[in-house]
Order: C-alpha cells, then sequence, then structure tokens
C-alpha cells in the first residue's frame, strides 16, 4: 500500500460510524427471507433424521452434518437478535430470539447481556471475563498457583474446548444464571430451562428418548463445537489486538482484535457471514445479510484475512505475551523464564 493510499484508508477510519452507519438497518423482506431459509429446512431435517434412524443410522448421522449446519445459521439469527438487528421492532427481535435461543439451548435475555459486554470490552486486558474466552497473560499464567494453571491448561486444550467444553457450555453452563445479570436476565435462564424440559419431553413422547437422543446429540455436539470454533478464532489469532483499558480504543479492537474469518462461499452461509467479525464488532446493529455488502463496498474494511488453512494457527495459541503484543503458545513459558533467569 502507497503513501496516498494509506492516507485514504486513515481517512475512511476516522469516518467509521458513518460508513457502517449506511447498512445499520433490517430490510423486512430480507430477514423473512433468512428466517425461512434457516428454520424451514432445519426442522425438515430433522424430520428426516428421525425416520432415517428406523432405515440407517449411518444416513443420520450424514444427515446430521446440513442439520448442525442450519443449527449454527439460526444461532447467526439469534445472535443479531440480541443486538437489535434482524428486526426494525425491538419485540419482534426478543420474540425470534426467544424461540431461536431455545432451539440452542441458551437463554435469550441471560445470552444478550454478557454479549453485550463482550462487545464493550473485547480486547481490553483489565475487563477480560465475561462472554469471551478466557485468556490469561504470560505473566499472570506464571504467576498463577499450581491448579489455576492445570485447569487453565486443560480449559485452553483444543481437545476439550472444542469437545466436552462445548458440550458442557450449552447442556450444563447455560442452565445456570450468571452473576452480572438483573432479574430478567436469570428469569430467563428458569424459563428457558423449563421450555427446554417440556420440549425435550414432549419429544420423548413422541418418538422415544433413544430416537432422540440417536438425533439431538450429533447435532448438537457437531453445532455446538462449530460454533465455539468460530468464536474462538475471531479473537484468537496473529497478529491481534490487546491492551490495557487506559490505552484500549474500540475501532483497534475491532480493526485489528476480531478476525476476518475468510470462508468458502458454502461455510460462509451457513455460518451467517459471522467471518466478517471486524465489521460486525464496530456495528453490531448491522444485520449478518448486510455485512458482506458493506465489507465488498468499502476497502476500509479489506483487512488481511484469515484462510481455514491459516486458522489452524489459533490451536497452538495459549497465552497473551504483553511484553510482544502477541498470542503465543507454551513454548514461549520457557523462553520467557530464561530471560527472566539471565536478567538477574
Amino acid at each position: 500500500m502507497n503513501l496516498v493510499d494509506n492516507e485514504a484508508t486513515q481517512s475512511d477510519k476516522s469516518r467509521w460510524h458513518e460508513i457502517v452507519a449506511r447498512y445499520a438497518r433490517a430490510d423486512l423482506k430480507r430477514s423473512i427471507w433468512e428466517m425461512t431459509n434457516t428454520l424451514v429446512p432445519y426442522f425438515a431435517l430433522w424430520y428426516l433424521m428421525i425416520f432415517s434412524v428406523h432405515i440407517s443410522y449411518w444416513l443420520t448421522l450424514l444427515l446430521s452434518i446440513p442439520t448442525a449446519g442450519f443449527m449454527v445459521r439460526t444461532f447467526i439469527i439469534f445472535h443479531d437478535c440480541g443486538h437489535g438487528s434482524f428486526f426494525k421492532s425491538q419485540k419482534a427481535n426478543d420474540a425470534l430470539g426467544i424461540f431461536t435461543g431455545i432451539l440452542n439451548f441458551t437463554p435469550y435475555y441471560e445470552w444478550r447481556h454478557t454479549h453485550a459486554i463482550h462487545h464493550a470490552t473485547a480486547s481490553d486486558l483489565d475487563r477480560r471475563g465475561v462472554g469471551d474466552v478466557v485468556t490469561m497473560t504470560v505473566k499472570e499464567y506464571l504467576a498463577a498457583p499450581w491448579w489455576k494453571k492445570v485447569s487453565y491448561r486443560v480449559f485452553r486444550s483444543p481437545f476439550i474446548m472444542f469437545t466436552i467444553g462445548s458440550f458442557l457450555e450449552f447442556s450444563i453452563f447455560q442452565r445456570i444464571p450468571g452473576n452480572t445479570g438483573g432479574k430478567r436476565e436469570k428469569a430467563s435462564v428458569w424459563w428457558t430451562n423449563l421450555v427446554l424440559v417440556l420440549l425435550v419431553g414432549l419429544m420423548i413422547l413422541l418418538v422415544g428418548w433413544k430416537t432422540y437422543l440417536l438425533v439431538q446429540l450429533p447435532v448438537f455436539i457437531l453445532g455446538t463445537s462449530t460454533g465455539v470454533w468460530l468464536f474462538y478464532v475471531q479473537h484468537n489469532f496473529d497478529p491481534t489486538y490487546w491492551a490495557r483499558h487506559n490505552k484500549w480504543e474500540f475501532v483497534k479492537a475491532g480493526f485489528e482484535g476480531s478476525s476476518y474469518y475468510k470462508l468458502p462461499a458454502v461455510l460462509q452461509w451457513f455460518t451467517g457471514n459471522i467471518g466478517f467479525h471486524h465489521i460486525h464488532h464496530l456495528s453490531p446493529k448491522i444485520p449478518n445479510y448486510k455485512l458482506p455488502k458493506a465489507y465488498n463496498e468499502n476497502e476500509v474494511f479489506h483487512v488481511p484475512p484469515m484462510t481455514i488453512l491459516a486458522s489452524l494457527s489459533a490451536l497452538r495459541m495459549r497465552l497473551y505475551d504483553e511484553e510482544r503484543h502477541m498470542m503465543v503458545g507454551w513454548e514461549a513459558l520457557k523462553q520467557y523464564q530464561r530471560k527472566t533467569v539471565s536478567a538477574r
């Protein structure tokens, strides 16, 4: 990029409010179409999976792949409703958000609250811990007691985070109210739990508990694992941006602390364009279906993309090194300790 292009880009960044405002408005017809082309196939595939159990479970497992894809899309709609971006009407957003939240085993108001905190604190080292993937700095890890180090290592293991961890997050942890919300947020957890008990009970009465589990479990495992992976790589990549609160900048957290995850067209569709995460963090009021348009029409959003192959490097990222301003793996601990010893 030459000097002129760089100056133009910096000028665009300075007026990002004006740019994102052009796209931060829901289109009712498009929203209804997005809702239709997601929920109708999702329920249809569920029906086919129930029917397929009596033919071949291999067919059931095969069908679970696209079904899980539509589950991810329902979560993206739920996510947009939480931001108040899917419909112009907040009541409509809340109603659809509650419904799609139940489909994803997630209490709407509780999740909306913690996710809003995530957007307000993303990349802020002094305001971590709510609605995000727990990340320690190198110094924090070295100073932590042994039990905390062990639990952190277990939590950050890909084999745990994207399997057991993602399963527990949506099956167990979402059943428990958090400490940051008010009465409405806590009530949403208990009401969601009650509806889920009734819904699961009804499904078991209709198809039997074995059939229900044979259908629900593969879809649930694939869907939740994919969701956690997407959330993880959108903030755990290199180079990224973290800063202490007194130096933290919202725009940098969007442009540099949130990735542009460039996916093949089919995967981009199933993930509801969430790969344009840098734009989403600058303006969560942009509906997911307008994110590609915002990207294509504004060169300022053309940040270096992260491909699927490149995103695999996120599997080794465990800690944030404040001195080098980068995510690092466990090997950085030895380097840091050697450096500390030699400095004495």
